[in-house]
């Protein structure tokens, strides 16, 4: 059903000579996006969540491959507390969970962005105006909500750096690293579904990772494979990441 909805939007697109934009899709159905046959679409295509390292983004079809002409129907809006001394400490969960009690859809949401005492959400723009009507708590902190203007958010994640020795640059080799689990383990991420290289979903667990991949698993979290930086002499690979924590 989303295929097909997508390649309707691609359709619309190029018959219209204009853009359309989908809702904000997830890693699977970006997936689904990545892997449909180039042939079946009728236009190029981008995708974008916001900002640089977004995990959910909308697709947008493109009926030009030099279009310009595209404002991504999305809104960066900041929530923080009204009374800072006061806030409960509150996790992604916690933003998520409330803002869907609202009867938001998940689709009509992109990700939060989670810091010390405020959180940023991205959201479809035709729902701004009601979540700043309606949206004025999380469990007990009274929050209030304000547009970031041009949605300019310049975010870098924080990160963990962690080096060390990895016997391949296979997928399973590096997630061991990353998650400090056995190899044994984490393939069952793998071949559960549940792994994506830069979107893409991944279910062999030898497949090579190369420089700067980003590595999601649903339910551990997710990595960049910043660099080799030497091999061994008994041929092992030297090597860093960058855990997103």
């Amino acid at each position: 059903m989303l295929q097909k909805r997508l390649i309707e939007l691609s359709k619309i697109a190029y018959q219209r000579d204009i853009v359309t934009y989908s809702d904000f899709l997830n890693l699977n159905e970006l997936n689904i996006l990545h892997t449909t046959p180039k042939q079946e679409w009728f236009t190029c295509y981008e995708t974008y969540g916001g900002y640089e390292f977004s995990e959910r983004q909308m697709v947008a079809f493109l009926p030009d491959a030099l279009c310009c002409n595209k404002k991504y129907p999305i809104c960066a809006l900041k929530i923080e507390p009204l009374q800072k001394k006061f806030a409960e400490s509150l996790s992604h969960r916690d933003y998520l969970g409330a803002i869907l009690n609202l009867g938001i859809d998940r689709c009509k949401l992109g990700d939060i962005i989670i810091e010390e005492d405020y959180a940023i959400l991205f959201v479809h723009q035709s729902l701004k105006n009601f979540i700043f009507e309606e949206f004025h708590r999380i469990k007990h902190t009274s929050i209030m909500v304000t547009e970031i203007e041009g949605n300019n958010i310049s975010y870098q994640p924080k990160t963990k750096e962690i080096s060390g020795t990895v016997s391949s640059l296979r997928l399973d080799s590096l997630l061991s690293l990353a998650f400090s689990s056995s190899r044994s383990k984490l393939v069952a991420y793998i071949e559960n579904g549940k792994v994506f290289v830069n979107g893409k979903l991944i279910t062999s667990n030898g497949y090579q990772i190369k420089e700067d991949d980003i590595v999601s698993v649903r339910g551990l979290g997710r990595f960049q494979f910043k660099e080799l930086l030497s091999q061994t002499k008994k041929g092992r690979f030297y090597v860093r990441i960058y855990l997103y924590i």
